[in-house]
């Protein structure tokens, strides 16, 4: 019994918690309709000219533009700016006897957005069928 009654308060607690990171970009719109008076008569840049009818709107907007900037994910930043060096050896084979085998040092640089890498020479590997007799 104890069990379920405590299954049941978690449940109750990730459910608001769900509901408060889903509510909390409109928590600057209910504080602005909630202090409609204060905001319109003491916060509003815009209140020396009427002829604007703000009545706070900008102050509005500067809330929602806040609220945005603490929203944005820190991982997006990082994407941007990311690039790796990579340094790779490989041993490539040669026609004269002087120089078999030559160690080859190759340096690429890979940036954090996609880019296709692949490619393919067509001209250097012609596949033919074995012959029938």
């Amino acid at each position: 019994m104890c069990y379920l009654l405590y299954i049941c308060i978690v449940k109750n607690i990730v459910f608001i918690i769900g509901l408060l990171i889903v509510l909390k970009p409109v928590f600057p719109v209910v504080d602005y309709m909630v202090n409609y008076k204060y905001i319109a008569t003491v916060l509003c840049e815009n209140k020396d000219k009427p002829e604007l009818n703000c009545c706070g709107k900008c102050h509005l907007k500067k809330e929602l533009a806040k609220e945005a900037e603490n929203d944005k994910p820190l991982s997006s930043d990082k994407k941007s700016s990311q690039k790796q060096e990579v340094e790779f050896y490989y041993y490539s084979k040669s026609e004269s006897l002087v120089e078999s085998i030559r160690l080859v040092r190759n340096t690429f640089t890979i940036h954090s957005v996609y880019s296709d890498l692949y490619s393919f020479l067509n001209s250097v590997f012609v596949f033919h069928p074995p012959i029938a007799s």
